[in-house]
């Protein structure tokens, strides 16, 4: 009962252990382990995008190609695990080509998700679109050729000099990646025929060859100023790509070029490097190698030089700053979901639930990054992702809605009204639910604009104890849409009628921004811009002018149509200065009149001078003004330049700006919040100044700067850092205070132990966590934030430190060499990749036979990152087998290297090729990212295997239980004298204790029993008996007789040098002596029966009440407690295992001694066999 009940306990711990193991694998959401990736192909060849997804089965999955479902064919099919497999590439025009974006849909029941974009790119090689051309040149200068070819993947160019490729770099040739070759000093062996050389995977093409032809140069050369014959170009390159900018310069002497930075930064000397003579090459590009590159050619030992500068400008994908987060809302509820982004260009952001775009309606709503759902409904429940998209990429982040169902929920509030009340507020008014209004614990209020798209929907929470509610932060004249929510603990109602009602109109907030030009002597043209709504509260149904000269008090008014928007002021004094306004009115009344501005109308004589420019003001912020302008159309006048002035209003005017005639924009900073600014413009030339643009504007409001008595906010706290990839560190921080106030962060950010203060990162964000990007894999950075509030900022947190992750393998294992070592097996070698940053945890090995390759069809090894060789084997002789080996580690898996062949002859040798790339698939059974599926045979025999070991664990553990139970109880056997029964013996302990030794001794009245000594002693009413020391040997090794003949040698010989220790027997002592027949053991009784002589204890010597001494027919029997142990010194000699024809040691007549010899030379009186069931027989004799 104990072992079924242990059995019992044991699976109830496996069920306790896996039942949360199995929650734990049973995903209720849904994701990729497997995106598709960009893949460039060549035509006619297989190709598999990727695509794995994991979560609750079943999982369907589906291709959209350029967002159209495809259909499988048998060409283009699924792959079990997901994948997409298209036998045969095809590149026809229009929609018959396999080329284009390819996405993956994956839906369970909880919704469905969709992949990134991958672009599938036939390889391709076009005809030559710049062609070199031949030229002639001085010996002794330098020559350039270019040329100019579009294919994918990029080409490889090489130049030929008359039919014989020319080295890509030496002393005076350098080979641009860009398709230039640069000659350096040209020679007269430099002469010749010269063509580009363009080659990938798709072609090899050649341009037209171009002469070179050198002059000799005259025999005295003047000095000549240093020229740049070919400068650098404005480069837009993408993040991690290389940009190469050329500088080329011709002089005598020969110039210098040297690089700079225009805004005076360093260039980063860690990845740029010099080709040639004086071509700057930036490798890796990053964000912060954007900028102006000047090339600067010098002539040595003097100040003469020449500049060219080009910009870089560097794109990145998409990647995600903050993403959605995993909602779960009761029903009529408002869920939002945040995505930012960031790239270059800035992404555009796409939502998308269950793998398909959402569109704005009533209920859902999208503002710039946010997705918000209204009132949600239960079909809202769905994954949602986020889409980040621009040139480069895109990139995707998921999270789920999931809507919580409550009953009993009461109906939606009835009869809702609503009355204006002001410009600005509206009262609200409705019924309480017709059913379980008792329940209502609040009430929630809607509203949004009516007009327009994406409007922002606002709420607002009340007590049950109310049915009325005034919204008073409303725009003037505008429609509002409303509608009410009864909210009850689990749940809400639906939503109320909807109900749209209009703000009254206001006063204008202020007057329009004025602009005055002339176009002659005699007048201004007076425009503005019209007010936008927030400003006008209502339509705009009247302007009113006024003017005057600067030095007359009388005003001139005039009143303007609504829809007006200039005014041409005419009959003017010349030269004379004239101050405007204007003011703005609705039906309600007018609005506050602007302040004045000055113009100053041309002088008569101005007739020749420059017209006003266009001019365009644009706040850039609080504090900054963009000052815009453009000639005028009519002007015919040169220009030397302009003039820029600006003053506060009601200020005085400052001194004007001098600006170049090449100028067409100004900046202008150090303003003041909140205040209007006059701006005036003139362009002038030899004639004079001409005419004026004048315009005002108003720097919109920011935090005003406080007093710095003030003291400093406190730093953030409990700063956390989190490894998010290898080039991204999560950081999230509290601020020491919880007040509703604006709050910017500052993030520095630097490696541990960085010397140069000028490479130390700050970033800025309005979030208390940011996702810190483009950071080196492998490094330790330390990180510190500081806070601002209102122009206060905080001192730094205290450091933390984080380290990178490890970026995955970029580089194959090198140095891969197959060696054939015996008729099928191969030895595989390799080194580590060249990148020794990069840690390696496994290595992938794939072989295939040529035919297993062309059918796509590889054999998959791995090995772990300490091992660099691997064994192939079972071979097929008279097969050229392929071997490539790729490098992984927790951050994903390297490129594989070049594949290697070894032809396996028929004899058994074999020749090894050089490396080379094989152009078939290898895809089809080598599943990508370790994944790799059993087939049925494979499960089979794994459940056969497990079941076999399960049984074999039950059937020992039956046995130890079954032994256990034995030990317990005593077995009993029986010793016939004659045809009579006698006393049954039990052979007892002897030298070797051997646990699980089992004795059956029935208690007798007559017969004493040695169950505490630890001897073979047993004595009965016909006196003393011992067994057979060698069948007990036997016995006891009976599992083990293949041990040699030593060790049987080596108890022979410690059994002589007891013998030889011990005394002989003397005449007068009584012997007991036996003889032991050994008989062969039963299988069972093998099985059973103990490997050596069971040693007494104490425990058996209290079961039978003895004391360890024993008499015989009342015969005081006290010597045989003496000796070593408390024992007989005759028995000490049986304990020690002694061996045939060892006598028991000299002891007194009336002493009992044994001899555990095999057979006795002493006459017996007497002699009786003893057959036992499960002992060899005895034969007894009493001897004297």
């Amino acid at each position: 009962m104990a072992f079924f009940k242990r059995i019992l306990y044991q699976r109830l711990l496996v069920f306790a252990v896996f039942l949360p193991i199995s929650g734990i694998l049973c995903f209720s959401e849904l994701f990729f382990i497997k995106e598709p990736h960009d893949v460039t192909v060549m035509r006619k060849d297989a190709v598999i995008m990727d695509c794995q997804a994991h979560g609750e089965a079943p999982i369907a999955v589906k291709w959209l190609k350029n967002g159209v479902h495809i259909a499988e064919n048998d060409r283009i099919y699924l792959l079990p695990n997901g994948s997409l497999y298209i036998a045969e590439v095809e590149s026809r025009r229009g929609d018959k080509s396999d080329e284009g974006l390819y996405q993956c849909l994956a839906q369970n029941k909880y919704g469905a998700i969709l992949s990134q974009k991958a672009r599938l790119t036939i390889a391709n090689i076009s005809p030559f679109t710049i062609q070199p051309k031949s030229i002639v040149v001085t010996e002794g200068s330098v020559a350039r050729f270019n040329c100019k070819i579009t294919a994918s993947p990029p080409p490889i160019i090489t130049w030929e000099f008359n039919r014989v490729t020319l080295p890509l770099a030496t002393e005076r040739i350098t080979v641009l990646p860009t398709g230039v070759l640069q000659i350096q000093g040209v020679e007269d062996r430099d002469a010749g025929n010269y063509r580009c050389v363009a080659t990938n995977i798709a072609n090899r093409r050649r341009s037209t060859e171009a002469t070179l032809t050198v002059t000799p140069a005259a025999g005295a050369q003047l000095p000549q100023r240093p020229r740049i014959m070919a400068g650098p170009q404005n480069l837009t390159v993408s993040l991690h790509q290389s940009a190469l900018l050329e500088c080329m310069a011709t002089g005598k002497p020969r110039p210098l070029i040297s690089w700079s930075r225009a805004d005076h930064k360093s260039i980063d000397v860690f990845n740029t490097k010099v080709l040639g003579s004086g071509n700057l090459m930036i490798s890796d590009v990053k964000p912060q190698h954007a900028g102006v590159y000047i090339c600067r050619a010098t002539t040595p030992g003097t100040r003469n030089f020449t500049i060219a500068a080009a910009n870089i400008t560097v794109q990145a994908p998409p990647s995600l700053v903050e993403w959605p987060e995993s909602l779960t809302r009761p029903r009529a509820g408002t869920a939002r979901f945040v995505c930012q982004a960031e790239g270059v260009p800035t992404p555009h952001i796409t939502w998308l639930k269950n793998g398909e775009r959402v569109h704005s309606n009533g209920r859902v709503k999208m503002y710039h990054s946010k997705l918000v759902i209204n009132q949600i409904i239960p079909e809202d429940d769905a994954i949602y992702q986020c889409q980040a998209e621009n040139e480069l990429g895109s990139v995707l982040s998921m999270a789920r809605l999931i809507v919580v169902m409550s009953e009993d929920r009461p109906s939606a509030p009835r009869n809702t009204r609503a009355d204006t009340v002001s410009s600005s507020a509206i009262l609200l008014a409705w019924e309480r639910p017709m059913y379980n209004a008792d329940k209502v614990i609040a009430y929630s209020v809607h509203y949004m604009k009516a007009e327009g798209l994406n409007n922002e929907e606002y709420q607002v929470v009340i007590g049950n104890d109310t049915t009325r509610y005034i919204i008073d932060d409303l725009e003037p004249a505008r429609n509002y849409t409303f509608y009410i929510v009864a909210y009850m603990p689990m749940g809400a109602s639906r939503m109320s009628d909807h109900i749209i009602q209009h703000t009254l109109e206001d006063v204008p907030l202020r007057a329009p921004e004025l602009s005055l030009t002339s176009s002659s002597p005699t007048d201004i043209q007076v425009s503005w811009q019209l007010l936008p709504p927030k400003l006008s509260r209502g339509h705009v149904s009247a302007y009113r002018l006024a003017y005057r000269t600067s030095t007359d008090s009388a005003i001139t008014q005039l009143e303007l149509p609504g829809h007006y928007a200039q005014h041409l002021l005419e009959g003017l004094q010349p030269d004379t200065i004239y101050l405007v306004r204007i003011a703005a009115a609705t039906k309600v009344g007018w609005g506050e009149q602007s302040a004045w501005t000055s113009h100053r109308t041309p002088k008569a004589s101005s007739t020749k001078v420059p017209l006003a420019p266009v001019l365009q003001l644009e706040p850039l912020n609080c504090t900054t003004i963009v000052v815009h302008w453009k000639l005028s159309p009519g002007n015919a006048a040169g220009i030397q330049g302009y003039r820029l002035f600006y003053h506060e209003e009601s200020q005085t005017e400052r001194a004007p700006i001098q600006l170049r005639a090449q100028d067409n924009h100004y900046t202008i900073g150090g303003l003041d919040p909140r205040k209007k600014y006059h701006v005036k413009l003139l362009a002038y030339n030899f004639m004079g100044e001409g005419y004026q643009a004048d315009q005002t504007v108003s720097t919109p409001g920011c935090v005003s700067v406080r007093d710095r008595l003030v003291p400093p906010p406190p730093p953030p706290h409990h700063l956390y850092a989190k490894t998010n990839s290898s080039s991204a560190v999560f950081l999230h921080c509290r601020p020491a205070f919880s007040k509703g106030q604006t709050v910017n962060y500052t993030v520095r950010c630097n490696p541990v132990g960085l010397q140069n203060a000028s490479l130390v990162l700050y970033l800025q964000t309005a979030e208390p966590s940011l996702l810190v990007q483009d950071l080196e894999p492998n490094t330790r950075y330390e990180f510190a934030v500081r806070l601002h509030i209102e122009q206060l900022s905080s001192p730094w947190s205290p450091v933390v430190y984080q380290s990178t992750r490890p970026q995955a393998p970029t580089q194959p294992p090198s140095g891969v060499k197959v060696t054939l070592i015996e008729d099928d097996t191969a030895l595989v070698s390799w080194k580590l990749p060249d990148e020794s940053s990069v840690p390696v945890t496994h290595y992938t090995i794939l072989y295939a036979s040529r035919k297993a390759w062309v059918a796509g069809e590889w054999q998959v090894l791995q090995r772990e990152g300490s091992i660099t060789m691997a064994l192939l084997e079972k071979l097929q002789p008279g097969n050229v087998y392929l071997v490539k080996v790729s490098a992984s580690n927790e951050m994903g898996d390297g490129p594989f290297s070049s594949a290697v062949e070894l032809a396996v002859q028929t004899d058994g040798s074999s020749s090894g090729h050089v490396p080379r790339r094989s152009h078939g698939s290898t895809h089809a059974k080598a599943f990508s990212d370790g994944f790799y599926h059993l087939d049925q045979k494979s499960m089979t025999g794994i459940i056969l295997g497990v079941s076999v070991a399960l049984t074999c664990i039950i059937i020992c553990a039956i046995i130890l239980v079954c032994r256990g139970k034995a030990r317990k109880s005593g077995t009993t056997k029986t010793v016939r004298q004659g045809g009579g029964q006698i006393p049954a013996l039990s052979h007892l302990a002897g030298k070797v204790q051997v646990e699980n030794a089992e004795v059956m001794v029935p208690m007798m009245s007559d017969h004493f029993i040695d169950a505490k000594g630890g001897t073979n002693l047993i004595i009965n009413s016909y006196g003393p008996v011992n067994t057979n020391p060698e069948v007990k040997k036997k016995k006891k090794w009976l599992f083990f007789e293949k041990e040699g003949n030593e060790k049987r040698q080596v108890k022979k010989i410690q059994s002589q040098r007891r013998t030889q220790s011990t005394c002989s027997y003397q005449p007068g002592t009584t012997v007991l002596c036996f003889k032991e027949e050994a008989h062969q053991p039963t299988s069972l009784q093998v099985l059973f029966s103990s490997s050596g002589d069971t040693e007494g204890s104490s425990e058996g010597s209290h079961e039978t009440g003895d004391s360890g001494r024993y008499s015989h027919d009342e015969m005081e029997m006290t010597d045989l407690s003496s000796g070593q142990g408390s024992r007989p010194s005759s028995l000490q000699g049986v304990e020690s295992g002694g061996s045939e024809g060892e006598c028991v040691p000299e002891a007194p007549s009336s002493d009992i001694a044994v001899d555990m010899g095999e057979g006795t030379v002493e006459p017996c009186q007497e002699q009786r066999e003893v057959p036992d069931i499960s002992q060899p027989a005895l034969s007894l004799s009493w001897c004297e």
